[in-house]
Order: C-alpha cells, then structure tokens, then sequence
C-alpha cells in the first residue's frame, strides 16, 4: 500500500511511454459489463502469470475539502475485511498460493491488483468484487490504521528533507487545484480521519461503473469475461460520483521560490517546477511535444542538460528533466540539477537557466530523432514486465484516454515537429508558470 505522486520510468499512465502498434502489440480485448465495469484483457503468454488489476477513477484529488488523505486511508482499510471474509483473509490467500498483491493512490485513481497463477484468476476475481461491494469494518480498527499513515507520512515527509521540498514546490505551483495536496494528506487533517468519513467516501466511488478491470497474463479473452461476469456483474452500479470536477488552476503571473535547509541534507539539489498542460488539456500536439522536449532536456546523460551543466561547463554533477503528462487537468514538468563542489544554487540556477534558454535555437533533427527514438525503445522494454504492460493500460484508461490513443502514441511522438518543441518551449517554460526549489545543508 502506498502513494505515487511521481513518474516511473517508461509508464505511460505516470508520465510517458505507450504501446507499440508496430513489431509485437498485444491483441486487446475490451468489454463492458451491464453494470458499468468495463474490463480490459491484454494476453501474455510467456509466463504461466496473470495480473489482475482494478482501477478505480478516483484519487487524491478527488478527496473532499478538509478531508485530506481519505482515498489514501480507505485504501489501507479496503484490507479490513468485508461481510464474507474476514479482515486479512484475502491476502492470506494470496498469499498462501504464491502470489503477490499490492494497491497503490495517486492522485488521479486508486488501485489495487494480485499477480498469480491462472488457475487462481477466478478466487481474486471472487475476493476483489466482495470488497467492491462489501466493506465491512469497525471502529476498533480505525483509530489503529490511521496510527499507521500517520507514521507513514512522519517517515516519508517530516523526517525526509526532499520530501518536505517537493510538497512545498508542489502546494506553490497548485495554489487552487487539489493537486497542490500531498497524496497521503497533511498530518492535521488525517488526525481527524473517522469510520463515516471513509465509509461515505467508499460509497460515492467504490463501484463498478466507476473502474476498470485489467487483466494480464496467461488467458483466454472470453474466460475473463464470463469470470467477470459472474463475480463483479453481482455488483450494482450507482453512477454517483458522476464528473469530477475540480477547482481549474488560475494562469500563474509570478515566478516562485522555496527554500528547505536541514542538516540531514548529504546532497544539495536545485529543482524546477513548470505548470503545462496534459494529456487530457493540452490542444494539438502540445503534450507530445512536451514528452519529447523532457526527453530532450534531460533524459539521461546525452541530454542536453547533463551536456552543458555536467560534461561541459562543470557547474553540477547531474542534471535531468521529466514530464507527467497523464494526469486529468493541468500538470508539472520538472528540470533538476545536483550542484558540483563549491556551486551554490543560485549560480547553478543562473547556468540552468542559460541553458535552457538555448535550447529551442539549439534543436537540430538528429537529437529530436533520438530522443523520439529513446522513449518508444523505454516503452517497448517496459511490455518486457507483464504487470507493467497492466499498468500502461489502466492508468489512461482511469484518467480518461482511450485504448486507441495508448496504442497511437508512437505515432503520435514521431510525430512531433521542431516547431512544435520550440513553441511549447517558448509557451511554457517560462519564469511565470515555474516554481523553484532549493535544498540545502544547514539549520531547519
């Protein structure tokens, strides 16, 4: 159980990637029950493994004002038990036949999967539409399991200097949109956390026409589908949380600054925050554009970041960039630096500045060829992990994209025109729309 706020590497439904329409893609099956649920089976049969996963359209930023964290807590306490099984019997089971079994929120959806065996797929299917439907939990087990994400947030953010300078970053560059909110919640608000709270929150979104069902693996399309049928097609649609609409972020006019020290800090860094459009807001090519242009940036050493501040001009000893491209409203894209010995952050920030100014004049075909290149080759290697290819799925799927526009990606990256990369350059990434952080040694 856990929160993902940032990118992991070649995942779409984080940040970047696709699925290849050419040299190998996966035969999709897509289904919709009469109850809502729409279900996705993607074959794999290179392993005798399948990953189920469901996918519920709601997350962090769906969590009711003053009610911080209570997707994040409901997903700690979708383990407690339903009306059937009692609490820890689902992942004794999984446990017990081998499995492995997970859940995770981010801001956009929760979700919770199991990787088995397929002869097992029918009992997942059976434990997982229970607890769609029939969470059951008192209250001697609230106070104990809020207890327990409240030591998760003092671990992961209170005593974590770069965890205290990207909430900070990310609550000044959201200052009306929910996404400014940490996943986990702030601590005051998780104290507060009660039975009703998550009950009433389980009830508005815990349906089945509000997920998606993901299935991986070793399986016939048709089986999925009648074991579908016959465990979650039990549950009754309510169409209750309808649109999810939040606050629009207004057009930021000032560049923004902020500082975290703590003598706990090994490696100073520099860090920027841009607000940009994604998938779901941009017009045109402009979120592609915007992939390419990270990838460019700062996607590993031929980056042209880690050339001119790293290999070149000597002022930091890493440098990067990186792009959340699926998210539902107005996203970030973060470039970064780690400081050489005796740079101080404000002349690494002044050269991090110098280049990017000059990178729309310095785009040549060649480099936007690779760097093109380089995240359909990152994206292909991720289909390597069946559970991966699970994930590339159901994270669009939960924000709202389509399994056409999943597939259509390596098109739509290759492409991606110079002139497009300079524009959205020349749009966004200006001092305006950024927020920028420093992390330093020194007093708290």
């Amino acid at each position: 159980m856990n929160v993902q706020p940032v990118r992991p590497l070649a995942l779409r439904g984080e940040a970047s990637g696709g699925v290849p329409v050419d040299g190998g893609s996966p035969r999709i099956s897509t289904t919709r029950l009469d109850n809502g649920l729409e279900v996705v089976v993607i074959p794999d049969r290179r392993v005798p493994v399948v990953t189920h996963m469901v996918w519920y359209k709601n997350g962090s930023a769906d969590d009711p004002i003053g009610r911080s964290g209570i997707a994040h807590f409901l997903e700690h306490l979708m383990f407690k038990g339903t009306e059937r099984h009692p609490a820890g019997e689902f992942s004794k089971v999984v446990s017990a036949l081998g499995g492995q079994e997970n859940a995770f929120t981010s801001y956009d959806y929760t979700a919770y999967f199991q990787r088995v065996a397929p002869q097992h797929l029918a009992r997942m299917m059976e434990f997982e539409a229970d607890r769609m439907g029939g969470l059951n939990f008192d209250d001697d087990v609230v106070g104990p399991e809020r207890n327990v994400v409240l030591e998760e947030r003092r671990m992961r953010v209170e005593t974590d200097p770069p965890a205290q300078l990207s909430e900070a970053m990310a609550a000044s560059l959201f200052v009306h949109h929910p996404y400014g909110i940490p996943i986990i919640g702030w601590m005051h608000e998780i104290e507060e956390l009660d039975r009703s709270h998550a009950l009433d929150y389980y009830r508005r979104f815990y349906a089945p026409d509000n997920a998606v069902l993901v299935v991986a693996g070793d399986v016939e399309p048709s089986e999925v589908v009648r074991l579908a049928e016959t465990t979650y097609g039990r549950n009754a649609p309510h169409a209750a949380p309808g649109r999810r609409v939040r606050p629009r972020e207004p057009d930021p006019r000032a560049a923004r600054h902020v500082r975290v020290a703590d003598p706990k800090v090994e490696q100073p860094t520099v860090q920027r925050l841009y607000l940009v459009p994604s998938t779901q807001t941009a017009t045109g090519r402009d979120s592609h554009a915007l992939e390419v242009l990270s990838e460019l940036i700062g996607g590993g050493p031929t980056s042209a970041l880690y050339r001119k501040l790293v290999l070149e001009g000597g002022t930091a000893v890493n440098a990067g960039a990186w792009y959340m491209g699926s998210a539902i409203d107005e996203t970030r894209m973060s470039v970064y630096a780690v400081p050489a010995e005796g740079v101080s952050p404000e002349a690494l920030e002044e050269t991090l500045d110098a280049a990017l100014a000059a990178i729309p004049a310095a785009l040549d075909d060649e480099a936007i060829g690779r760097a093109k290149t380089r995240l359909i080759a990152e994206t292909t290697y991720a289909l390597d992990s069946q559970s991966s290819l699970a994930r590339i799925y159901g994270s669009a799927l939960a924000v709202g994209e389509s399994i056409a526009d999943v597939r259509r990606w390596p098109e739509d990256i290759r492409s991606v025109t110079r002139d497009d990369l300079v524009s959205v350059a020349e749009r966004f990434l200006v001092p305006r729309r950024s927020v920028t952080g420093y992390l330093l040694n020194g007093p708290a």
